[in-house]
């Protein structure tokens, strides 16, 4: 649908047909909604919005009453989501004429020096208006004011673009008229005396300054800006500003708002800057548009020259001063010095890095003798002039990447509009905007899925460009081949060899892999001539230059081999300090180094699988605390296949870990699944220490199921380290909790922490603190719980752990649901989602899906939790334990079919889930089942007795939690407490016979 609200209120379908919102209490809904189309806006501010001081009794009923009408009035054309604070109107911002308008506006200020084009994008924009903004919200004053304001100077920015343009007496009454509403714009005046001058009726604008500065005196007590003084001068001289002498562009230009600032800012006080990237960055077109926004430029193009000394008579030529200078270079040094002393000039000295010496003595000879002169430079390295400031062109970030590609491939294929592809063809391409023009232009013959395919040969692909460009300009490979011919025999050889680094590298990575002593001044002068980039110690090469430099690497297995030996050694030494209060410097470096890591294991798999379990082993618990397990199973599963049935000797535990990888809870199972589970188990039985990596039996219980067969053997191993006891007892632990033995369950968790708290170890801590802190909600000390969660939550943050963290804000959304914080709760459950999300964990998403269901449920929002509910049945994956998180969800289905009434329907869910419960490790899931059902069972003393089998199931009471609370207060009423204490007593002691029905 297409709306539009800067006028009344209109909906028309994609075919033009009028759609009838409704009355003015529906119209005012939907503009609120329309305002933030996309987005999730509150209950408070549509309440707020719909009725002002004095909402209605009841108003978030009313509200969605309002909201159903008009669904229905919308229907089927567009959709009104729930969310967890409010309601979405479900429809692309661009749909709304109000949106579109500060779209456009905003657009078209990026577009400086297009001029054209900027005109018929704030044409475009400005049509979009039918009248008064939101004269159907009559109460949203600021927001349109604020429309308003934008309008007037999407008008202003129209008027300046037509008088580039060459535009003058067409305009005067727009402009008259304009100043007769806004009399203290200044910005006005100037443009109606420009407007007036380019008619040729100067007098007339020299009175519009006179009338200007009387106004500004009596209104504001002011004189005119320098700016309109400024212009006034220019008249009365009878003067106009020199033309500049700058290349006009084709195309428009896209990002680097952040870039172009900095010169301004930068050439304000300075008087040379240069702006330094790799070939393909942008730096020309950059140059141009931020010379674009100076008076008086002379653009001299140095690319063509094949000698220092011809950039003087170079930039006289741009100047237009060519008669008698074709003499010796001295000659014109000095005619050129003479041209420029008195001038206010900005230079621009494109592409100096191949004569990057001559073109550094020539701008400082211009900035020692000319005074009013700047230079703005554009090379692959700086000059090295004192006084120069630099302006690196970094690659473009995603979204602006995407909008170029987007940009350029509608001229070649018109209508072209957002691909799935597209973000990650942008960045194989680096972001470099030279290669994705040049890939964009592709999309003339190829599909963007066949050019996305072909990028592993980006050279040939890219091997088409402009024919008006210079050579080194029309292909990616030509682009890279200038820089390479700039680079001496010794900086292409460390430059071949950096290529085996896939996330770039340290000073100490390069020394030890590269075999090239000392190489700290080759890796300068290789940053300083844009081949690589630094950062916080790291070397990293553009991929485009690594494919280049890559073509010709000798002995490319030998480099391998040392690159891979180098990450061994390095996880060796980190391995041990993840178990500790050393783990975050660690955890850092290895996260700075996982696509090496990841690299140099997928390289040992194939040429040493022995060296490879060693790496995998030892990577595997940095993998778990950061959420990556889940992206190795391939790799595992390759590995697996590699090695055999057996593991090679002395590497049980690395075999057990690859095992572990390989059964990811979202990526399937291995073929012959249950053949793997009985090896591995064979394998711990028999493995006789002592425990190097013992981590191992945690995880393997985690990927596998709760291993009680192997509970001795894991005891027998762990000798008397803190770590790894507390790691086991936390296993032992949830074991415990799985099968009813709460006060064991908790005396484990107790003696973990204190274990954990003496290594310092953050991920351990957080992991005991989250259960304790529920079982200590569960006996009612919610603040006390809120404070073991939120000192779990300062760990595992510190961690950058997302499954922790997520776990966590789980479980304190859980305790603020139970005290009646319903929008403290969902927002909590919000964030763990998108971590969820985020790190591939669907069981986790499931979860505070489900969560959010029994917020909207708890808040009386049913249809709502039945929404999230569904959701979060979809999210959960097939492993041992989603069974639990199933159970659960189920649960909550029947808890809102009970809510609506209907008992038959809500007792079906809660046998199903019980059916299911009865299948899972433990029994927990079965508390969770009898307590439902004692919500809706045929008499109150099988209520009670469903009540202590939860009890008894549990091995605690849990106090707080509405629904069951709820459930007992209802019991107790219709039952005497003799009667009540004998039915719950007798639960407690059947426990799952009970809820079974037997």
């Amino acid at each position: 649908m297409r709306f539009g609200i800067l006028g009344p209120l209109e909906a028309r379908t994609d075919d033009g047909a009028p759609v009838d919102p409704g009355g003015p209490r529906p119209r005012a809904l939907l503009t609120l909604l329309l305002l933030d189309a996309g987005r999730s806006v509150s209950t408070h501010r549509l309440i707020d919005g719909l009725y002002g001081a004095e909402p209605p009794t009841r108003a978030a009923n009313a509200l969605q009453s309002q909201i159903s009408r008009l669904r229905r009035r919308l229907a089927p054309h567009a959709e009104i989501e729930a969310t967890s604070t409010g309601y979405r109107i479900v429809t692309p911002p661009d749909t709304v004429d109000a949106l579109r308008f500060e779209q456009l506006a905003a657009q078209a200020r990026t577009v400086a020096g297009d001029h054209r084009l900027a005109a018929a994008q704030l044409r475009e924009a400005l049509a979009l208006w039918r009248g008064p903004a939101l004269p159907d919200l009559p109460d949203a004053h600021a927001e349109a004011a604020r429309l308003d304001e934008i309008r007037l100077a999407a008008v202003q920015d129209r008027i300046e673009a037509d008088l580039a343009l060459g535009g003058g007496p067409e305009l005067v009454p727009e402009l008259r008229a304009l100043l007769s509403a806004h009399p203290l714009s200044e910005r006005m005046y100037g443009q109606l005396m420009r407007a007036l001058h380019a008619g040729g009726r100067p007098a007339e604008a020299l009175t519009v300054y006179e009338d200007a500065r009387r106004t500004l005196a009596d209104e504001l007590g002011a004189d005119p800006s320098r700016e309109l003084s400024a212009l006034h001068l220019e008249l009365l001289q009878g003067c106009e500003p020199e033309r500049r002498r700058l290349p006009v562009q084709l195309t428009r230009f896209v990002g680097r708002e952040s870039e172009l600032h900095r010169i301004a800012d930068l050439l304000a006080d300075a008087r040379l800057a240069t702006i330094t990237g790799p070939g393909g960055a942008g730096k020309t077109r950059l140059a141009i548009e931020a010379a674009n926004r100076h008076t008086d430029v002379c653009f001299v193009e140095l690319a063509p020259l094949t000698d220092g000394k011809q950039i003087p008579y170079a930039v006289l030529t741009a100047l237009g001063v060519r008669e008698g200078f074709r003499t010796a270079t001295a000659d014109s040094t000095d005619r050129l010095l003479a041209a420029l002393e008195e001038r206010r000039l900005l230079v621009v000295l494109d592409n100096c890095e191949h004569l990057v010496e001559e073109a550094a003595r020539t701008a400082a000879l211009l900035l020692a003798s000319c005074p009013g002169v700047r230079v703005l430079a554009t090379s692959r390295e700086s000059l090295g002039i004192t006084g120069e400031v630099l302006v690196p062109v970094p690659p473009l970030p995603p979204e602006l990447a995407v909008r170029l590609f987007a940009d350029r491939a509608r001229a070649v294929r018109p209508g072209f509009e957002a691909h799935a592809r597209v973000p990650g063809i942008c960045a194989a391409l680096d972001g470099l905007p030279l290669a994705i023009e040049l890939a964009a232009a592709r999309l003339r013959t190829l599909t963007p899925d066949e050019l996305a395919d072909r990028l592993d040969d980006r050279f040939r692909v890219l091997s088409r460009g402009d024919r008006s460009k210079a050579p080194r300009h029309r292909t990616l490979r030509a682009v890279v081949e200038w820089s390479w011919d700039l680079l001496d025999e010794e900086e292409r050889e460390l430059a071949r060899r950096l290529t085996v680094f896939s996330g770039g590298a340290t000073l100490e990575a390069v020394e030890a892999v590269c075999a090239l002593p000392y190489p700290e001044d080759v890796l300068a002068s290789l940053v300083e001539k844009s081949f690589l980039e630094v950062s916080e110690g790291r070397y990293r090469m553009l991929e485009t230059i690594r494919a280049f430099a890559a073509e010709d690497v000798p002995d490319p297995d030998h480099l391998k081999d040392a690159h891979a030996g180098y990450f061994l050694r390095l996880a060796e030494q980190a391995e041990p300090y993840l178990r500790g209060g050393g783990q975050l410097p660690w955890l850092a470096r290895l996260a700075a180094e996982r696509g090496d890591l990841d690299a140099a294991l997928r390289h040992l798999v194939r040429a040493d699988p022995a060296d490879a379990l060693r790496l995998m082993g030892l990577l595997s618990w940095f993998w778990r605390l950061r959420g990556l397990h889940g992206e190795q199973v391939p790799t595992a599963r390759e590995l697996l296949a590699a090695v055999g049935d057996a593991p090679p000797p002395g590497l049980e535990e690395e075999y057990v870990l690859c095992a572990i990888n390989a059964l990811s809870a979202d990526g399937g199972h291995p073929v012959g699944q249950d053949g793997l589970l009985a090896r591995v188990d064979a394998v711990l039985s028999a493995y006789e220490g002592p425990l190097r990596l013992p981590y191992v039996f945690v995880l393997w219980s985690l990927a596998a199921g709760p291993r009680p067969a192997t509970n001795d053997r894991a005891l027998a191993l762990a000798g008397g380290a803190p770590w790894v006891r507390a790691l086991l007892d936390v296993g032992l632990g949830f074991q415990d909790q799985f099968a009813g033995r709460a006060r064991e369950a908790e005396e484990r968790f107790a003696r973990a922490l204190a274990g954990f708290r003496t290594t310092g170890d953050r991920w351990g801590m957080a992991n005991c603190l989250d259960p304790l802190g529920m079982f200590v909600h569960a006996r009612g000390e919610s603040a006390r719980a809120l404070e073991f969660l939120d000192e779990g939550l300062a760990y595992v943050r510190e961690l950058a752990a997302p499954e922790e963290t997520a776990d966590l804000l789980r479980s304190r959304g859980t305790v603020l649901l139970h005290q009646g914080d319903t929008s403290g709760a969902a927002a909590h459950f919000e964030q763990a989602m998108a971590l969820a999300r985020g790190a591939g964990l669907p069981d986790k998403v499931a979860s505070a899906r489900r969560g959010l269901g029994d917020t909207a449920r708890l808040s009386g929002d049913t249809a709502r939790a039945r929404v999230h509910y569904e959701d979060a049945l979809a999210a959960c994956a097939a492993n041992w334990f989603s069974v639990g998180e199933t159970v659960r969800i189920i649960v909550g289905l029947g808890r809102t079919a009970a809510a609506e009434g209907h008992t038959g329907q809500a007792r079906d869910w809660f046998r199903q889930a019980a059916e299911l419960a009865a299948e899972g490790p433990g029994d927990l899931e079965l508390a969770d089942c009898a307590e439902a059902l004692a919500s809706v069972a045929g008499s109150p003393e099988r209520a009670a007795v469903l009540l202590g089998a939860a009890t008894g199931l549990r091995g605690m009471r849990v106090e707080g939690d509405p629904d069951v609370v709820r459930t007992e207060q209802d019991v107790r009423a219709r039952l005497s407490p003799e009667a009540y204490v004998k039915a719950f007593e007798q639960g407690r002691s059947l426990r799952s016979a009970a809820v079974s029905g037997r």
